[in-house]
């Protein structure tokens, strides 16, 4: 049995094994730098990895050892056909072999990822969509962080809305938390469905691209779709259900937890967030930030980290998000570099 990852693997001496396995051409490229790739093997299949040579030799109990030299076979395969592999897509592919090692690995690359919708068929447009996309097929829980742009909110609300098509489930329950991104918009009449439509206004620009507004009029109206800010999932279980968490970098760690216990039977939950964008008081935690800490390592939940690589807005975008980036850690280190000179 593969180990979870992050935890620590106490071996039976007697199922223990070594392999010693050529280096491919490229195989310094796949290792990464610090070798950060081979530490990524260790950590999900609970092996040792160590360069020895002209072989990268492969410890641990026999089973992982060997799912680790087809992975390490496929790869040397990829990159002698002149796949162009990067570090992302590096990232997703060794999880995704830890889910399914019987699984070919060039098929990750061509392969559509795609999911279609009443309006239109949705296809995965970088590695990190790829990476989402496919954790929302095989998982209940999937965290996606990562900047404005990258599709989040579009592909999770794609995947609820190809669910509910293929009745998979019931319903799809959209939900975010009531705050206001730095400006006050004051009291906002009418009733709760319509004080709360401009917090959610992007989940429905995303439905109406999926489906026709007259189908999503009624499927509302039916009870189909439900649309309804974070502090109303208290004391519910959402049974047969898509559920969505959208700016989940708004919630504070009480609300996460408490959206979290929500899931029922045959449901499954998607929050996105982006936690450079937290319109919470300074001194208020984002549960985003703090779930990440929390649930790192829990069987079954999966956290997809996108970078601006993933922007599929204008190509301004991402050089705007990088230049910000660029900023902040400017930033820090400078703030560091003063508190060193105070001391």
């Amino acid at each position: 049995m593969s180990p979870v990852p992050g935890e620590t693997v106490i071996a039976d001496p007697r199922l223990m094994s070594e392999l010693a396995i050529d280096l491919f051409p490229r195989f310094h490229q796949f290792a990464g730098i610090n070798d950060a790739n081979l530490k990524r093997i260790e950590k999900w299949f609970g092996v040792q990895a160590l360069v020895r040579g002209d072989k990268v030799r492969i410890r641990g109990e026999k089973e992982n050892a060997e799912k680790v030299e087809n992975l390490l076979s496929q790869l040397a395969g990829l990159y002698e056909a002149g796949q162009e592999i990067d570090d992302g897509a590096i990232k997703f592919i060794i999880p995704a072999f830890h889910d399914d090692p019987s699984m070919r690995v060039k098929d990750l690359f061509n392969e559509k990822i795609q999911l279609h919708t009443a309006r239109r068929d949705i296809l995965a447009r970088s590695m990190g969509q790829r990476e989402y996309v496919y954790a929302m097929s095989k998982f209940d829980i999937v965290i996606g962080i990562g900047p404005a742009g990258t599709g989040k909110t579009y592909l999770a609300m794609a995947a609820g809305v190809a669910d509910l098509l293929r009745k998979r489930v019931s319903r799809i329950v959209l939900t975010r938390p009531a705050v206001e991104a730095g400006e006050k918009l004051g009291f906002l009449p009418g009733d709760l469905y319509e004080k709360i439509n401009p917090y959610l206004r992007p989940l429905h620009d995303a439905l109406y691209d999926m489906m026709e507004p007259e189908r999503v009029a009624r499927m509302i109206e039916q009870g189909m779709i439900e649309i309804a800010p974070l502090a109303y999932m208290r004391g519910r279980t959402l049974n047969d259900a898509f559920i969505i968490l959208d700016e989940a970098q708004n919630s504070t760690p009480d609300q996460m937890k408490m959206f979290l216990t929500r899931l029922g039977l045959n449901s499954k939950a998607v929050i996105t967030g982006d936690v450079t964008q937290t319109d919470l008081p300074p001194s208020v935690e984002s549960g985003l930030l703090h779930v990440k800490s929390v649930l790192k390592d829990v069987e079954g939940i999966r956290f997809v980290h996108f970078t601006e690589r993933d922007v599929v807005r204008h190509e301004l975008v991402k050089r705007i998000l990088k230049a910000y980036d660029q900023n902040d850690r400017r930033y820090r280190r400078e703030g560091s570099d003063n508190a060193e000179n105070k001391e």
